[in-house]
């Protein structure tokens, strides 16, 4: 086969590329897409093999729920697929608006604006209050990547505190002469399952005026008295947390997120967050969706209530086998082997028993801490 001038170019580009696709093989970090062919509920099916799935983020069990593909159907008869524009253009409607209406009476807060995921709001939030390089944002050290991305893409200055500390938060905080100063954290950490501090954390931004964002992506539908997150846990108000922001693909079961608070603030986001001005609305679809899992959320705590009992009795009999857990009260409950290559192979003997929990490697996680990140939902059964 003769290959012109320019097919040689883009196969040698091909190749130097391909090397770190290599490399990651061999240190055991190549990572591969696994399709699933059938679901109900946490029973999935791979390659022909049923397996039960405790790797998935549908802590509440809502997914595959009929009642919520219903108001998405119903939706999509009446207003179509795609809202076809950004909201500032004409991508918004009343659907639209009663979500975010109805979010901010959960959440307490001023206002909400929705998104088409956790990574696009996190962006925008960060880029889009930070403006200068004067400006500076405090991170939790293993806060989610869209974090670390969003402060990466701004002009101001990224600093990282240690994990799940408000003192050392406080100690850049106090050497800090930024006019500007965001601090985020997430609520639920997405791969060891603790819960942040964030009363402390809250009372540490308020001395030192500092603006908190707290990514609740895994506690919203979760945790707290009502199940509304990390702040309904711990009852803090947005004068306390500014900002929140949640997704709707995990306990919500659909797919999306949104950033709630004061009026103020959101309106900043409207004028200046670019991934908002320029994303396409949420498809109207999704968001009948959405709405109508929050209403099942509401009405049916005895999920959320069967989910903390699962979360006892995984940790109970983890104790009583030998197998060492984080210190985790969520459904987030992850086994750390360090090495990665040990670990996908006991991710693969699981998987050969008939359950499937994926193998968390780096750079997901720090070196030497490749582990297994079982998640349990409200579809198990004892």
């Amino acid at each position: 086969m003769k290959l012109d001038k320019k097919a040689d170019i883009s196969y040698q580009a091909g190749l130097e590329f391909s090397a770190d696709t290599d490399k990651l093989r061999q240190q055991g970090l190549y990572r591969k897409e696994r399709i699933i062919s059938a679901r109900n509920s946490v029973n999935i099916e791979i390659d022909g093999q049923p397996l039960i799935n405790f790797c998935s983020n549908d802590y509440l069990d809502l997914a595959c729920d009929p009642r919520i593909s219903t108001a998405m159907n119903a939706a999509a008869q009446k207003f179509g697929t795609g809202s076809g524009a950004s909201p500032l253009v004409s991508g918004k409607t009343v659907l639209h608006h009663e979500l975010e209406e109805l979010l901010a009476q959960l959440t307490g807060r001023d206002r909400v604006l929705l998104f088409s995921c956790g990574y696009m709001a996190n962006l925008a939030v960060i880029s889009g209050l930070v403006r200068s390089r004067g400006d500076e944002v405090f991170e939790d050290k293993l806060c989610h990547a869209s974090m670390i991305d969003g402060a990466a893409i701004s002009p101001a200055c990224l600093k990282r505190y240690q994990h799940a500390s408000p003192a050392s938060l406080k100690k850049l905080l106090l050497t800090s002469s930024a006019k500007r100063k965001l601090v985020l954290t997430e609520s639920v950490f997405s791969m060891d399952g603790d819960i942040a501090p964030i009363t402390e954390i809250a009372r540490c931004c308020h001395e030192q005026q500092a603006c908190l964002v707290v990514d609740d992506a895994h506690g919203f539908g979760v945790i707290g008295n009502k199940g509304w997150g990390g702040l309904d846990f711990f009852d803090l108000d947005q004068s306390a947390v500014p900002l929140l922001m949640a997704t709707f693909g995990k306990a919500v079961g659909v797919s999306g997120a949104f950033i709630a608070g004061p009026d103020s603030l959101l309106e900043s986001l409207v004028q200046g967050a670019r991934p908002y001005i320029y994303s396409t609305a949420p498809p109207i679809p999704l968001v009948a969706a959405i709405k109508q899992s929050l209403h099942i959320m509401s009405e049916e705590p005895e999920r959320r209530l069967h989910l903390d009992a699962l979360i006892q009795r995984f940790r109970t009999g983890a104790e009583h086998l030998g197998i060492k857990l984080l210190p985790s009260e969520t459904p987030i409950q992850p086994v750390v082997i360090g090495d990665p290559d040990e670990t996908v192979d006991v991710s693969r003997r699981l998987e050969q028993q008939g359950f499937f929990v994926s193998a968390i490697r780096p750079p997901t996680v720090p070196a030497n801490t490749s582990r297994l990140r079982i998640t349990l939902s409200a579809g198990h059964a004892p």
